[in-house]
This record gives structure tokens, C-alpha cells and sequence, in this order.
């Protein structure tokens, strides 16, 4: 038996939640713990992605309700069979998911890209060495397995599934560890295709020289339909806001084509971005390690390669 935390985010089940029941549903007829407001259509959304269950975690008004979610689950885990509990890689699940751990006194394993269930056997897979390697690990606790599954892992995908059955639970007192509540938030404008979604993604990277030449990334990927993103170094930089991170620290993304402008490909960064389809990159630097991960690597000055580019895209348009 598998459940599956989803939080919901803006009135409805976080993506990364639907991808992991894609893969739950492969183990049997999965459980959805929901941390949200909720709604007929949210749980009709559950249901077509596979989710036989739902239990329902009513969060009170204003409080993050982490801490209680946590407590929440500890308490249906003592009632109810479960062998694998799957969270999303985000900071709401790992928050959860740590504090569960400490509450049931289980191993987490995290930054899982896949899972293999054979009878009472979990094995976990992680890449390390910048997606290089692959790492199989097994628990040997005994159940429940709380496994932390990196976003992209599993393609989410409605099967029809029907209506799945609803259990409100409240949650608990978790004592002074669930004080803690929301005082404002705040949603950053998004324009334009958004990293998660885009079927093409433009890059750049410390190579552009300055904030100021940031414009050419956008200037290509606007022909592209396309969306745009940075690495670390620029974003702590300063030059673009965190919400373009792509990486390790960032978004895992898996578009169709990912431009790699004035990006040299460090570790962290290309575990973010190396299982898109085609890769283009493009740096004055022959030996700079993105070249190991593209499909077409361009050598070459970005200032001199992408107003080419530019220009071609917009003569198209």
C-alpha cells in the first residue's frame, strides 16, 4: 500500500504530487494525504490520476499546518497499513516529511529519481556525481519506507480513474511546533511560459558578462515561445529573481529543447536540466562541461552567436 502527499498550491494538487501517483498507482490503488482547502474538482483531479482514497487534512485558517500534518499522518499510520509514503522534493514535503521521520522514528531517503517496490523490499534510486552515476539503496527498517522523489521523476497522466472516496481529518495539536502561521504571502508575476510547463527553454549563464545582457536570452526565446531560465550564478548575482533557477537548488526541468546560453555546466546545474530531448548549448569555452550533456554544442562568443539567432528567429516570425 502506497500513499502520496500532496499539498495543494493555488487551489489545486501540486504537480509534483500528480506525477507521483503515476508512479503509486503502479503498486496498487494508492492513497492521497491532502493538505489543502480542497474542492470537488480537486478530488475529481485525484481520482483521475489514479488515487482510490483521499484523506483530507482540513488545515485551520491561517496556520502553515506543517508541523500538524505531520502529527496527522503519524496518527493514521498507527490505524491504518501503509509501506510507502511518497513526497515531492519541495520545501513543504521535506518539511513534513522530516518532521514524520522524527515522529515514527524512520529513515527518509531523499532526491529520489525512481522507486522499486519487490514484496516488503523498497529500493531507492539516486543519481549522484551530477547525474553520472546511479545509486540503488535499500531499506532496512521495517515500514513505513518515506521516500522524497525528485520533481520530473514520472510523467503525470490522467488514466479516468473515478471519483475517489474522501476522509476529512482534522488536524491535531502538535504543540508549541505548530505555532507557527502564515502573516501575509506574496505570488510573483509570471509572464510568459512558465519553466515547468514550457516545451522549450532558453538559458543563460555567467557567460552573458552582465544583468544588462540577460535581454538576448529573452529576445530569443521570445520568437521560441519559450521560457527562460538562469543558473545559480546569475540568480545570486542578482541579475534574475530565483523563480528562473534551474537546478540542483533550483527547478528539475525535462523540456523538449533547453538552450544553454553562456552556461558552463557546473554539477549542480545540469542535474536540473540533463534529461531534457535535445540540448543545445552554446559557449566560447570548447572544454566548459555543458558540452558533455549537449546534443549540439555551438563554440562560440554568446554576444556574436545570439543576435545571429535572433535575427533568423525573428525573419521566420
Amino acid at each position: 500500500m502506497a500513499w502520496v502527499f500532496i499539498e495543494e498550491t493555488n487551489g489545486q494538487p501540486a504537480v509534483v504530487g500528480l506525477e507521483l501517483l503515476a508512479k503509486a498507482r503502479s503498486l496498487g490503488s494508492p492513497t492521497v494525504v491532502y493538505l489543502g482547502t480542497g474542492s470537488d474538482e480537486v478530488f475529481s483531479t485525484l481520482g483521475d490520476h489514479g488515487a482510490g482514497e483521499v484523506l483530507h487534512l482540513v488545515p485551520q485558517q491561517a496556520s502553515m499546518g506543517i508541523a500538524q500534518a505531520a502529527a496527522a499522518i503519524a496518527q493514521l499510520v498507527a490505524d491504518r497499513p501503509v509501506d510507502l509514503i511518497l513526497f515531492g522534493q519541495t520545501y513543504t514535503d521535506r518539511d513534513v516529511a522530516g518532521r514524520l521521520s522524527s515522529r515514527l522514528d524512520r529513515p527518509v531517503i531523499s532526491n529520489a529519481v525512481d522507486v522499486a517496490v519487490d514484496g516488503e523490499s523498497v529500493t531507492v534510486t539516486n543519481e549522484v556525481f551530477g547525474g553520472t552515476q546511479l545509486v540503488d539503496t535499500t531499506f532496512d527498517a521495517p515500514a513505513p519506507h518515506i521516500v522524497l522523489v525528485r520533481p520530473k521523476s514520472y510523467a503525470a497522466e490522467p488514466v479516468g480513474g473515478s471519483a475517489p472516496t474522501v476522509t476529512a481529518v482534522q488536524l491535531p495539536d502538535a504543540g508549541h511546533a505548530g505555532d507557527a502561521s502564515v502573516t501575509g504571502s506574496f505570488a510573483e508575476k509570471a509572464e510568459g511560459p512558465q519553466l515547468g510547463d514550457a516545451a522549450v527553454i532558453v538559458t543563460g549563464g555567467r557567460g552573458l558578462g552582465a544583468a544588462e545582457h540577460y535581454a538576448l536570452i529573452e529576445a530569443v526565446a521570445s520568437p521560441l515561445n519559450a521560457a527562460t531560465g538562469a543558473t545559480r550564478a546569475i540568480v545570486d548575482a542578482g541579475w534574475v529573481p530565483y523563480a528562473k533557477q534551474v537546478g540542483q537548488t533550483g527547478k528539475t526541468v525535462k523540456p523538449d529543447v533547453y538552450i544553454a546560453a553562456g552556461v558552463s555546466g557546473a554539477m549542480q546545474h545540469l542535474v536540473g536540466m540533463k534529461d531534457s530531448k535535445i540540448i543545445i548549448a552554446i559557449n566560447k569555452d570548447e572544454e566548459a562541461p555543458i558540452f558533455s550533456v549537449a546534443d549540439l554544442g555551438v563554440v562560440g562568443d554568446v554576444h556574436h552567436v545570439l543576435p545571429r539567432l535572433i535575427e533568423a528567429l525573428n525573419a521566420r516570425s
